[in-house]
């Protein structure tokens, strides 16, 4: 593992541990070069998933998407990181423990605005606006009035 503060690729696990959720470990990891400490978190990966795309076009699986897009759902929101960690690390294990080695990216969708209406109803709304193409106003309003204020807005 390099270290982020000198870059040196040797450092020594100090202490290891799972996370709460149990979906990645956590490591606290010393530089061997200049002393520093930092923490890593490793995520099991069980097998490669490629995401079918519009167009059949297919790509890696990358989780790094679900977090930045549900991020930007719950932005200024005030929902604890961990909150947010929880539902992007239930939508990958439900993912990697389907079974399938390729998954819609429409069905990644759907999972996402499962998981963000269960959590918060002004999220849901923000991340189906752009999910479902919302191109006018009334269509804001239509998604919206069928919305219940389930998570907590």
């Amino acid at each position: 593992m390099r270290c982020p503060f000198c870059a040196h690729e040797n450092s020594q696990v100090k202490d290891s541990r799972p996370t709460e959720d149990g979906a990645a470990i956590r490591r606290r990891r010393q530089c061997e070069s200049c002393g520093a400490r930092f923490t890593t978190f490793e995520r099991i990966q069980l097998r490669d998933i490629m995401v079918i795309k519009s167009e059949n076009r297919r790509e890696p699986f990358n989780r790094a998407k679900i977090e930045k897009s549900v991020a930007v759902a719950c932005r200024k929101r005030g929902i604890d990181q961990e909150r947010i960690d929880q539902l992007v690390s239930g939508i990958q294990r439900q993912i990697e423990t389907s079974g399938e080695n390729e998954i819609p990216s429409r069905e990644i969708g759907g999972m996402v605005m499962d998981g963000l209406r269960m959590l918060d109803s002004v999220a849901y709304i923000r991340f189906a606006s752009v999910y479902r193409d919302f191109s006018e106003a009334k269509d804001f309003e239509e998604f919206a009035s069928t919305v219940k204020d389930v998570g907590g807005a």
